[in-house]
Protein backbone atom coordinates (compact mmCIF):
# COMPACT_ATOMS: atom_id res chain seq x y z
CA UNK A 1 0.00 0.00 0.00
CA UNK A 2 1.49 3.04 -0.92
CA UNK A 3 1.13 6.90 1.01
CA UNK A 4 0.37 9.72 -1.00
CA UNK A 5 1.72 12.20 2.09
CA UNK A 6 2.42 15.19 1.05
CA UNK A 7 4.53 14.57 -1.95
CA UNK A 8 2.35 12.84 -4.37
CA UNK A 9 5.16 11.83 -6.49
CA UNK A 10 5.49 8.95 -9.32
CA UNK A 11 8.18 7.23 -11.15
CA UNK A 12 7.70 5.52 -14.24
CA UNK A 13 10.52 3.61 -16.44
CA UNK A 14 9.61 2.55 -19.32
CA UNK A 15 11.59 0.06 -21.67
CA UNK A 16 14.86 1.47 -20.52
CA UNK A 17 18.05 0.44 -21.72
CA UNK A 18 22.08 1.42 -20.42
CA UNK A 19 25.13 1.65 -22.31
CA UNK A 20 28.36 2.11 -21.03
CA UNK A 21 31.29 1.89 -23.83
CA UNK A 22 30.04 -0.61 -25.99
CA UNK A 23 28.55 -2.79 -23.42
CA UNK A 24 25.13 -3.21 -22.85
CA UNK A 25 24.59 -3.00 -19.31
CA UNK A 26 20.52 -3.81 -19.14
CA UNK A 27 17.29 -3.15 -21.97
CA UNK A 28 13.87 -3.64 -21.32
CA UNK A 29 13.96 -1.99 -18.10
CA UNK A 30 10.23 -1.23 -16.93
CA UNK A 31 8.77 -0.26 -13.46
CA UNK A 32 7.15 2.24 -11.88
CA UNK A 33 7.67 3.42 -7.77
CA UNK A 34 4.73 4.91 -6.47
CA UNK A 35 3.95 7.62 -3.60
CA UNK A 36 5.47 5.95 0.00
CA UNK A 37 7.68 3.25 -1.86
CA UNK A 38 11.49 1.98 -1.29
CA UNK A 39 12.56 0.97 -4.50
CA UNK A 40 15.81 -1.02 -3.82
CA UNK A 41 19.10 -1.81 -6.84
CA UNK A 42 20.16 -5.09 -6.35
CA UNK A 43 23.08 -6.66 -8.44
CA UNK A 44 26.73 -7.43 -8.64
CA UNK A 45 29.41 -4.55 -9.69
CA UNK A 46 29.01 -3.52 -13.24
CA UNK A 47 25.32 -4.29 -13.48
CA UNK A 48 24.37 -0.58 -14.01
CA UNK A 49 22.88 0.22 -10.65
CA UNK A 50 24.48 3.51 -9.95
CA UNK A 51 24.31 4.23 -14.27
CA UNK A 52 20.41 3.44 -13.84
CA UNK A 53 20.53 6.30 -10.71
CA UNK A 54 22.39 8.73 -12.87
CA UNK A 55 19.85 8.86 -15.14
CA UNK A 56 17.23 8.98 -13.00
CA UNK A 57 18.67 12.09 -11.80
CA UNK A 58 18.97 13.65 -15.18
CA UNK A 59 23.00 13.25 -15.22
CA UNK A 60 23.33 10.58 -17.65
CA UNK A 61 21.40 10.07 -20.99
CA UNK A 62 19.86 6.45 -21.21
CA UNK A 63 20.30 4.30 -25.12
CA UNK A 64 17.14 3.73 -25.28
CA UNK A 65 13.44 4.00 -23.31
CA UNK A 66 12.39 6.79 -20.64
CA UNK A 67 12.13 8.18 -17.68
CA UNK A 68 9.38 10.62 -16.01
CA UNK A 69 9.19 11.69 -12.45
CA UNK A 70 5.48 13.55 -11.85
CA UNK A 71 5.57 15.54 -9.36
CA UNK A 72 2.34 18.08 -7.77
CA UNK A 73 5.50 20.52 -8.19
CA UNK A 74 7.13 19.91 -11.76
CA UNK A 75 9.93 21.92 -10.41
CA UNK A 76 10.44 20.65 -7.65
CA UNK A 77 14.53 19.14 -7.44
CA UNK A 78 15.58 15.85 -6.43
CA UNK A 79 18.40 14.82 -3.88
CA UNK A 80 20.99 12.67 -5.60
CA UNK A 81 23.53 10.98 -3.23
CA UNK A 82 26.12 9.79 -5.55
CA UNK A 83 29.45 7.14 -4.10
CA UNK A 84 31.59 10.93 -3.62
CA UNK A 85 30.55 12.49 -0.51
CA UNK A 86 31.56 15.82 -1.56
CA UNK A 87 32.95 16.53 2.56
CA UNK A 88 36.09 19.14 1.84
CA UNK A 89 38.89 17.96 3.88
CA UNK A 90 40.22 22.02 5.32
CA UNK A 91 36.28 23.06 6.39
CA UNK A 92 34.67 21.58 9.49
CA UNK A 93 31.73 19.80 9.64
CA UNK A 94 29.80 22.68 10.79
CA UNK A 95 31.20 24.65 8.31
CA UNK A 96 29.77 22.44 5.78
CA UNK A 97 26.44 21.52 6.95
CA UNK A 98 26.00 25.39 7.28
CA UNK A 99 27.62 26.22 3.57
CA UNK A 100 24.51 23.68 2.65
CA UNK A 101 21.71 24.80 4.91
CA UNK A 102 22.17 28.62 3.57
CA UNK A 103 22.00 27.14 -0.31
CA UNK A 104 18.72 25.55 0.50
CA UNK A 105 17.67 28.77 2.07
CA UNK A 106 17.76 26.89 5.45
CA UNK A 107 18.62 28.89 8.97
CA UNK A 108 21.96 27.65 10.78
CA UNK A 109 19.76 25.97 13.57
CA UNK A 110 18.37 23.77 10.47
CA UNK A 111 22.91 22.88 10.39
CA UNK A 112 22.85 21.81 14.15
CA UNK A 113 19.91 19.71 13.86
CA UNK A 114 20.96 18.29 11.42
CA UNK A 115 24.23 17.71 12.78
CA UNK A 116 22.45 16.19 16.12
CA UNK A 117 20.49 13.87 14.19
CA UNK A 118 23.10 12.29 12.30
CA UNK A 119 25.20 11.95 15.23
CA UNK A 120 28.13 14.60 14.56
CA UNK A 121 27.27 16.98 16.92
CA UNK A 122 30.39 16.48 19.15
CA UNK A 123 32.30 15.82 15.77
CA UNK A 124 30.56 19.82 14.31
CA UNK A 125 34.31 21.40 14.68
CA UNK A 126 36.60 18.78 13.11
CA UNK A 127 37.79 19.25 9.37
CA UNK A 128 36.92 16.75 7.15
CA UNK A 129 40.17 15.14 6.98
CA UNK A 130 39.38 14.39 10.53
CA UNK A 131 36.46 12.51 10.34
CA UNK A 132 36.15 8.82 9.24
CA UNK A 133 34.51 6.76 6.51
CA UNK A 134 30.95 6.33 8.12
CA UNK A 135 31.47 10.11 9.58
CA UNK A 136 31.93 11.53 5.88
CA UNK A 137 29.55 9.61 4.62
CA UNK A 138 26.73 10.88 7.35
CA UNK A 139 27.86 14.68 6.84
CA UNK A 140 26.90 13.88 3.35
CA UNK A 141 23.49 12.31 4.41
CA UNK A 142 23.10 15.22 5.81
CA UNK A 143 21.88 17.25 3.08
CA UNK A 144 18.28 15.56 2.81
CA UNK A 145 17.45 16.87 6.07
CA UNK A 146 18.28 20.56 4.60
CA UNK A 147 15.71 20.88 1.94
CA UNK A 148 12.06 18.93 1.48
CA UNK A 149 12.84 17.05 -1.64
CA UNK A 150 9.66 14.48 -2.62
CA UNK A 151 12.50 11.74 -4.90
CA UNK A 152 16.05 10.53 -3.12
CA UNK A 153 18.09 8.94 -5.24
CA UNK A 154 20.95 7.44 -3.27
CA UNK A 155 24.16 5.32 -3.92
CA UNK A 156 25.00 2.61 -1.17
CA UNK A 157 24.14 5.32 1.15
CA UNK A 158 24.73 3.06 4.46
CA UNK A 159 28.12 2.32 2.71
CA UNK A 160 31.11 2.86 5.61
CA UNK A 161 28.25 2.77 8.11
CA UNK A 162 28.05 1.39 11.42
CA UNK A 163 25.29 -0.56 12.95
CA UNK A 164 24.24 2.96 14.69
CA UNK A 165 24.65 5.04 11.18
CA UNK A 166 22.65 2.42 9.40
CA UNK A 167 20.10 2.36 11.75
CA UNK A 168 19.54 6.31 11.75
CA UNK A 169 20.05 6.35 7.68
CA UNK A 170 16.98 3.54 7.54
CA UNK A 171 14.94 5.59 10.36
CA UNK A 172 15.32 8.86 7.82
CA UNK A 173 14.40 6.56 4.91
CA UNK A 174 11.10 5.22 6.31
CA UNK A 175 10.13 8.87 7.58
CA UNK A 176 10.89 10.12 4.29
CA UNK A 177 8.27 7.43 2.52
CA UNK A 178 6.10 7.34 5.58
CA UNK A 179 4.85 11.19 4.40
CA UNK A 180 4.61 10.03 0.67
CA UNK A 181 7.99 10.73 -0.09
CA UNK A 182 10.21 7.92 -2.89
CA UNK A 183 13.28 6.32 -2.21
CA UNK A 184 15.21 4.67 -4.90
CA UNK A 185 18.60 2.71 -3.45
CA UNK A 186 21.39 0.89 -4.76
CA UNK A 187 22.32 -1.24 -1.98
CA UNK A 188 24.52 -4.00 -0.88
CA UNK A 189 24.29 -6.25 2.09
CA UNK A 190 21.25 -6.55 4.24
CA UNK A 191 18.05 -4.85 2.45
CA UNK A 192 16.28 -2.08 3.94
CA UNK A 193 12.73 -3.02 5.33
CA UNK A 194 9.89 -2.62 3.03
CA UNK A 195 11.92 -2.06 0.29
CA UNK A 196 10.89 -3.88 -3.01
CA UNK A 197 13.71 -5.11 -5.44
CA UNK A 198 14.66 -4.28 -8.61
CA UNK A 199 17.51 -6.78 -9.19
CA UNK A 200 19.31 -5.88 -12.30
CA UNK A 201 21.08 -8.71 -12.56
CA UNK A 202 17.95 -10.40 -13.36
CA UNK A 203 17.35 -8.28 -16.57
CA UNK A 204 21.00 -8.05 -18.48
CA UNK A 205 21.14 -7.55 -22.01
CA UNK A 206 18.53 -10.73 -23.71
CA UNK A 207 17.48 -11.43 -19.91
CA UNK A 208 14.22 -13.10 -19.43
CA UNK A 209 10.78 -10.59 -18.51
CA UNK A 210 8.84 -11.88 -15.50
CA UNK A 211 5.56 -10.51 -13.91
CA UNK A 212 7.89 -11.14 -10.38
CA UNK A 213 10.89 -9.94 -11.82
CA UNK A 214 13.16 -7.00 -12.39
CA UNK A 215 11.42 -5.87 -15.40
CA UNK A 216 8.12 -4.89 -14.38
CA UNK A 217 8.14 -3.81 -10.50
CA UNK A 218 4.39 -3.19 -9.56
Amino acid sequence: MTNAGRFGAVITIDALAAQRGVRMLFEGLSFRVEPGEVAELRGPNGSGKTTLLRIMAGLTRPYAGSVSIEMDDQDAPRHYLGHADGVKPNETALEQVCFWARFFGQPEGAAHRALERMGLKSRARVPGRGLSAGQRRRLALTRLLLDDRPVWLLDEPVSALDVEGRVCVEALIAEHASAGGIVVAAMHGPSLAGARIVDLSAIGPGGPVSPSGARTLG
